[in-house]
């Protein structure tokens, strides 16, 4: 499971967070422009980022991917915050660079990929979740907003 874990963070988080960033930055020859500032909400969603997959192995028995999701519900570390934590520390890495790089590209991007994370959200990820772990879903919804509000 551990080099499944390892892959899905690959494809998904890590081509979406940072190959597409890092090529929009390399096509518009920004490489040298870069704004300290944005570092910093890029570092938290890091850490939050890696916080997230490390809970979704070590709790959830599985992966960020949905070739293999977690058997269990995790409802511990951000989770206890946000149903979405994963989503909003990789929005944050977006945001970073965006500010990194003073990019209305990348901060198109941002928005382009958090609107689709919220439609994956809506659409696919809690109508699952809601078949899959029943009354423990619910629950837990209830008491832990979708995002940060």
């Amino acid at each position: 499971m551990f080099w499944r874990a390892v892959i899905a963070f690959l494809a998904l988080p890590g081509v979406v967070a940072f190959l597409v960033p890092a090529l929009i930055v390399r096509s518009a020859s920004r490489a040298g422009d870069l704004q300290p500032v944005g570092l910093v909400p890029s570092i938290v969603g890091i850490l939050l980022l890696l916080w997230c997959v490390r809970d979704f192995y070590v709790s959830g028995k599985g992966t960020l991917a949905p070739w293999a999701p977690p058997r269990n519900l995790v409802v511990t570390g951000p989770y206890r915050y946000s149903r979405n934590p994963m989503y909003v520390a990789v929005g944050l890495i977006l945001f970073g660079w965006a500010a990194a790089f003073s990019s209305t590209t990348l901060l198109f991007y941002a928005l382009v990929v958090i609107a689709a994370f919220h439609l994956r959200v809506v659409l696919g990820e809690e109508p699952w979740l809601a078949r899959t772990h029943g009354d423990a879903w619910e629950q837990y919804r209830a008491r832990v907003p979708r995002w940060l509000f």
